[in-house]
């Protein structure tokens, strides 16, 4: 493949970003931008949504621009319950500056409960709004961990996901 720009070839690269927190209550369960009616939510600085953050490490670390503690560390005040959303707009332009478009993204969420399922469209939706990208280009995925581990246990959520990137212009 090459740019249309110079004839050169496309770097291609891809990045790993993993998640989770611990569930807790008095918190909203946000997952994708989502509030997802549960009697509890995940436990973090931000709103906690482990399947953006995911996603942010996975583009930032295919950038190789770092970690989101690094960009949003928690012991900045102005990050306190901020929306993962606008996180991830701020991650998606700084991939922007860095030279590389996303090409694609797969995530998965690993919750024993609530159902997901019908949330599913709509957190690809947002992740893709976020990164001014179409939703063909963002997959997420669910599953539980069949009892097995904190998220078995109903003590947690966690996600994880892999994004592809490539240089050159949007």
């Amino acid at each position: 493949m090459t740019t249309p720009a110079n004839n050169e070839p496309s770097e291609f690269r891809s990045g790993i970003g993993f998640d989770s927190h611990p569930l807790a209550g008095g918190r909203r369960l946000v997952l994708g931008g989502v509030d997802v009616p549960h009697d509890k939510g995940l436990s973090g600085h931000s709103d906690g949504d482990v399947l953006v953050h995911a996603v942010m490490d996975a583009l930032l670390g295919a950038a190789n621009l770092g970690d989101k503690g690094l960009h949003f560390p928690s012991s900045d005040a102005q990050y306190k319950d901020i929306s993962s959303l606008v996180l991830l707009e701020r991650v998606g332009a700084l991939v922007g500056e860095a030279g590389w478009r996303l090409s694609n993204v797969d995530a998965t969420i690993l919750a024993q409960k609530p159902s997901l399922s019908a949330f599913r469209s709509e957190m690809r939706e947002n992740l893709a709004r976020c990164l001014s990208v179409s939703p063909d280009r963002v997959s997420v995925k669910i599953t539980t961990t069949d009892y097995m581990g904190f998220v078995g246990r109903e003590e947690g959520i966690a996600a994880c996901a892999v994004a592809t990137i490539v240089s050159g212009p949007r």
